[in-house]
């Protein structure tokens, strides 16, 4: 999943750090992927899950880093503070995934108020105003027919069919995709 979207933000002209390393006085962490636009006009941070197996582990390290990180970076950086922040849990589009989700919506609703409208946004290019915090269901396999979305947000995600049983589906099926 980091590499898709590394590399489409990357492509769009945003700078991209992978497994960036921040801390807030005592609060040490690392980011699954962060990118920021020119000048620190735009700052995205993807936390990104293949499992979901303590919930509550997840909520609060993303808490965590939705609080602290943006500042943190943008100090290291030189740039001040970001004008937008976007916040975006990106989850394995998995059976793993869609079991959790399905048994606690509500959790994930008030974890990502904005569901995949800000990731849509800056997959676009044009990154969102203000501070936004989202939620996508994510297939790392490029391809497939036209029609194939890369992405669900949650109201979707309850209902769909998964297409992978785990992590170790989705990375045979990266696999495959790489000898086509």
């Amino acid at each position: 999943m980091t590499e898709a979207i590394a590399d489409r933000l990357h492509r769009r002209g945003f700078k991209v750090a992978t497994d960036e390393p921040y801390q807030h006085f005592q609060f040490a962490g690392r980011a699954d992927l962060v990118a920021w636009g020119p000048g620190g006009a735009a700052f995205l941070h993807c936390e990104q899950r293949t499992r979901l197996p303590n919930v509550q582990d997840t909520v609060g390290t993303f808490n965590a880093k939705r609080a602290y990180l943006a500042d943190a970076l943008a100090a290291r950086l030189g740039i001040g503070s970001f004008l937008s922040v976007t916040h975006v849990v990106v989850l394995l589009w998995s059976s793993e995934i869609l079991h959790t989700l399905r048994l606690r919506p509500e959790t994930f609703r008030a974890l990502a108020p904005d569901g995949a409208a800000p990731f849509e946004e800056w997959w676009s290019g044009a990154p969102p105003a203000g501070l936004r915090t989202g939620l996508v269901v994510f297939d790392p396999v490029p391809g497939g027919r036209g029609d194939r979305r890369r992405w669900i947000d949650l109201e979707q995600a309850l209902t769909v069919r998964p297409r992978y049983r785990g992590y170790a589906d989705a990375v045979r099926a990266l696999r495959d995709a790489g000898r086509a």
